[in-house]
């Protein structure tokens, strides 16, 4: 199946937005969009697609609603160093992840680099997930709650009791994972920092990933060292986030995506 969309999939699904995509050896991506293990391969206007059985489920998780040449003009008249950060990085797309996947995979992506984060993510769909033959999809907290005995294989270290209470508390229904769909920025991060792991860089990242708020900018360590060297802005993370979201408005997460990248090719 072919998806004609702007998107080159080397620096969208090697980035670290999303933890369950492998580079294979003949330069394809695989990964799990739901119940689909995906092959893709890049072509000159999208990329084709092996395994798909949900055309709309792929195109939702590209964003292929996504203007990309509009979005970049506008955040390169905020700042013009963008258009030459996206210029070097054409076809960078930000994904839209399933709420419930997104929000337990950035839990468990504190204080560790990707590589790790890629291994505990996998190990928990290896343990809990159900069997789609080449991999596992991600597991329903019901599904990691009645596995819970083996949780200790998984090797998720002090993310682990966090982790536990997580999916209890969305299984119970205490905490709506689409309740938060229609809410405002500031109330969603407010609503998923009432959830224990889930500081205001989780929070940002499981609303610009998760529930697709354009607008949040969450900073790492990074992005923290790209802004202090672009626009002299340092402090804590509330005062650099907010420069950020004021800066780029309501894109701002494709700007740090651009800013990320460009920080990634420095460090190498």
């Amino acid at each position: 199946m072919h998806f004609k969309i702007d998107v080159r999939l080397d620096p969208t699904l090697g980035c670290g937005q999303a933890h369950r995509w492998r580079k294979q050896p003949d330069d394809s991506w695989q990964g799990v969009i739901g119940k689909d293990v995906l092959t893709l391969y890049q072509t000159p206007d999208g990329f084709d697609c092996e395994g798909c059985t949900d055309m709309a489920a792929v195109r939702s998780y590209f964003r292929a609603e996504d203007n990309l040449p509009a979005i970049i003009r506008e955040i390169s008249v905020a700042d013009p160093q963008i258009a030459a950060l996206s210029a070097a990085c054409p076809g960078l797309r930000l994904l839209r992840q399933p709420e419930w996947e997104c929000l337990a995979t950035y839990v468990l992506a504190t204080n560790v680099n990707v590589k790790r984060i890629a291994k505990m993510v996998e190990s928990v769909c290896d343990h809990f997930g159900t069997d789609l033959g080449a991999r596992r999809a991600f597991p329903t907290p019901r599904q990691i709650l009645d596995g819970g005995s083996c949780i200790g294989e998984c090797r998720l270290g002090f993310r682990e009791g966090r982790f536990m209470e997580l999916a209890q508390r969305i299984d119970s229904g205490d905490f709506n994972i689409r309740s938060p769909e229609r809410l405002p920025y500031e109330e969603l991060t407010a609503r998923l920092q009432d959830l224990k792991g889930v500081g205001p860089k989780v929070a940002d990242c499981v609303a610009l990933f998760g529930y697709g708020r354009l607008e949040a900018f969450p900073v790492d360590v990074r992005i923290a060292d790209e802004m202090k060297k672009r626009y002299g802005v340092t402090g804590n993370y509330q005062k650099i986030a907010a420069v950020g979201r004021e800066r780029f408005g309501r894109y701002a997460g494709y700007a740090q995506e651009f800013l990320y990248h460009s920080g990634s090719i420095g460090a190498q």
